[in-house]
């Protein structure tokens, strides 16, 4: 009788190592998957105002305007994003004379406390929190159409 106490004493101290083991191993698993989620919904919105700024004669405001939007997609907690939905720095420029829309968009994260070593790989980090920033560039209009809007209203002329 005296060993079968024993063996339940030694099972319970596994199970107090086991699962802080199981919770590291969790976090290291969730951290990871936040931010690639964040930075796929940047991607995608930044591919978007792309397209409506090259498409579109929007001003700066509502363009940012319509990333806010497509940004609260992203939850308001710390491993998604930091700061808050005004804490979005999105800067659309073009199209210059080639045609090219350039959009960028940068957001925060702090990391787990697990990961503040890792942090790192994530991105650039300033402040203990983790800078993630997004940069997508298109075309208005292909490279085989010559000349501008000017230059074609006045085949219409």
């Amino acid at each position: 009788m005296v060993g079968r106490g024993d063996r339940r004493g030694q099972m319970s101290v596994e199970a107090a190592v086991l699962l802080p083991v199981a919770l590291v191993l969790v976090a290291l698993l969730v951290q990871p998957a936040c931010v690639l989620y964040t930075r796929s919904v940047m991607a995608a919105t930044a591919s978007e105002l792309v397209r409506l700024a090259a498409t579109s004669r929007e001003s700066g405001e509502s363009l940012r305007a319509f990333a806010l939007r497509r940004l609260a997609a992203v939850p308001d907690v710390s491993v998604f994003h930091e700061g808050g939905p005004d804490s979005w720095e999105v800067e659309v420029s073009g199209p210059d004379d080639g045609g090219v829309v350039t959009a960028s968009i940068a957001g925060r994260v702090r990391p787990l406390p697990v990961l503040g070593v890792l942090a790192s790989a994530l991105g650039r980090v300033e402040e203990g929190s983790v800078v993630l920033e997004v940069e997508v560039s298109g075309r208005a209009r292909a490279e085989w159409v010559e000349g501008g809007y000017d230059a074609w209203i006045k085949i219409w002329e």
